[in-house]
């Protein structure tokens, strides 16, 4: 296994810039990873150099920037893809699929076993390659999972996810090397489908879609050389900039270690405890809206991520999108917070496990998503309680939500609420996901807000089937009017195609009860 150098070349650069030396390695393979974006979309275009040349091109690039910030630990890259590639070829098509899937997790946890308990705690969170095999393990699986679905997947049950993703031959051994180690997301991702990879290296994702009437997508079409993104790169990168900016400047003042600091909690009152974990957690989500918002600019700064044009005729770069930072912060449910973050790996937990799993769909992939962030306790403390929490949160959604509808006030009344406490939860969920480590996480849950949450939740959970469903019944009465005068409707019209009356069909008593 590899081990975290405890001296870098970077670090008399990093130690003059007074930045850690991890963070100087980041964003200079970042920088370099723009710098060759926007080469490779000025002077490779698909039509001047035919698609070998852009997977080569790719494929040489990011084993070069992958080397240049990881190091030797990047061999770890080409173990995982070779082994898997490898075994799907010789594992029969029935069930390439799970062995892939088994071999490529496999060696993720390993890694994640390793940088758990074998690397000191004073370089934990120096920069290592954990992090790319993460986003190399969904390539594998999630093009296993498609390769099968294309040789083995009824169309008739699938879902559209899957429909959409479907891969009908084993790529060649180009295509695979170029898909796993494209430089656009050697780094940091994001996750982008092997379909959708495949459909911009050949060029197919800008040429013009028709539609049933011979009319090009949304009527609108522009040429490769005019389709720039150059725009949607710069609001990317400044959106980047600003939480950059914001997570240098907050937190220093709010490190999230203090939540299960004794110390810290015995010298603060409730209140201001509650206060901190908000704020401790929005800088954390900074870190990541920086590399998430990054990695789509690089990729978008390369012609990848295209989705489209809008009813209006703009272009769309938000195939490959890993987080909406408005719909986050600006969250009034569990699922709208959870639908809005990290969105590729949530697309890809429903194409490898929601989808395929029969029963316990939400705890199985609540699970694999933490087995896939790592071996700490507290990943797992933050995504088994995602379960009842979520569960929670929908009923109270279902139940409570219609008595607010009734009027502009009380909706804006209900928003304001809900956003407050999907936060407050939400927070309260992810502090062990922050702090990792099994103690500080027991510290925190038992002195710092003494179970609350769960306390809550399981309160509620029993309240809510004690509370009448609303009921509008003016919505109602209209509702039963129509059904009965459909209804009679359709008997007149029964009698009149059939005279012997005993012959017709009785409406269903039960069905008209339901509705």
């Amino acid at each position: 296994m590899a081990e975290v150098p405890q001296e870098n070349v970077l670090d008399p650069l990093a130690t003059k810039m007074g930045v850690p030396t991890d963070m100087l390695v980041f964003f200079l393979g970042e920088g370099l990873c723009l710098l060759c974006a926007g080469l490779y979309y000025m002077y490779l275009p698909v039509e001047r150099v035919g698609t070998r040349v852009r997977h080569i091109v790719a494929l040489v690039i990011g084993i070069l920037i992958g080397t240049l910030s990881f190091g030797w630990q990047f061999c770890h890259m080409y173990a995982q893809t070779t082994l898997c590639y490898i075994a799907m070829l010789i594992l029969p098509s029935s069930c390439m699929h799970i062995g892939v899937f088994v071999l490529a997790m496999g060696y993720l946890v390993t890694l994640h076993l390793y940088r758990a308990y074998m690397i000191p705690e004073d370089v934990l969170y120096s920069i290592d390659v954990s992090g790319p095999v993460m986003i190399v393990t969904q390539k594998i699986t999630s093009l296993a999972f498609s390769v099968h679905d294309g040789c083995y997947g009824n169309k008739d049950i699938m879902s559209d996810l899957r429909k959409r993703y479907i891969v009908s031959r084993q790529p060649s051994l180009l295509e695979y090397y170029s898909y796993m180690f494209y430089f656009q997301g050697v780094v940091v991702g994001p996750l982008c489908f092997y379909k959708d990879y495949i459909s911009f290296v050949e060029g197919a994702d800008i040429s013009p879609k028709k539609g049933k009437n011979g009319l090009e997508n949304n009527n609108v079409y522009q040429s490769n050389r005019k389709l720039s993104p150059f725009n949607v790169v710069v609001y990317k990168l400044c959106i980047a900039l600003f939480w950059l900016g914001f997570h240098f400047t907050f937190k220093p003042v709010y490190p999230e270690m203090l939540n299960a600091d004794l110390e810290f909690i015995r010298s603060h009152v409730f209140l201001y405890r509650v206060w901190y974990m908000l704020i401790s957690m929005l800088c954390c989500r900074a870190k990541y809206y920086v590399a998430f918002t990054l990695g789509d600019a690089i990729c978008n700064a390369s012609g990848l991520g295209f989705n489209g044009y809008d009813s209006e005729g703009n272009p769309k770069w938000d195939l490959i999108t890993n987080v909406s930072i408005r719909g986050i912060e600006g969250a009034t449910s569990f699922k709208t917070y959870v639908d809005n973050w990290n969105i590729q790996t949530a697309t890809w937990l429903r194409h490898v496990c929601y989808d395929r799993i029969p029963v316990q769909k939400r705890f199985f992939t609540f699970f694999l998503s933490a087995l896939w962030h790592g071996c700490y306790a507290g990943y797992y403390f933050t995504f088994v309680s995602a379960v009842p929490l979520s569960e929670v949160a929908r009923k109270v959604r279902r139940k409570i939500r219609p008595y607010f509808q009734t009027s502009e006030g009380r909706k804006m009344a209900y928003n304001i609420l809900t956003w407050f406490s999907t936060h407050i939860v939400i927070s309260y969920m992810v502090v062990p996901f922050t702090i990792l480590h099994l103690g500080p996480t027991f510290i925190f849950y038992s002195f710092n807000l003494y179970w609350n949450v769960h306390i809550l939740a399981v309160a509620i959970f029993v309240i809510l089937r004690y509370i009448p469903t609303y009921k509008n019944s003016a919505e109602e009465n209209i509702t039963q009017k129509e059904l009965v005068s459909t209804t009679q409707n359709n008997l007149h019209s029964s009698f009149k195609q059939q005279p012997n009356a005993s012959s017709v069909k009785q409406p269903d008593v039960d069905i008209l009860k339901n509705e």
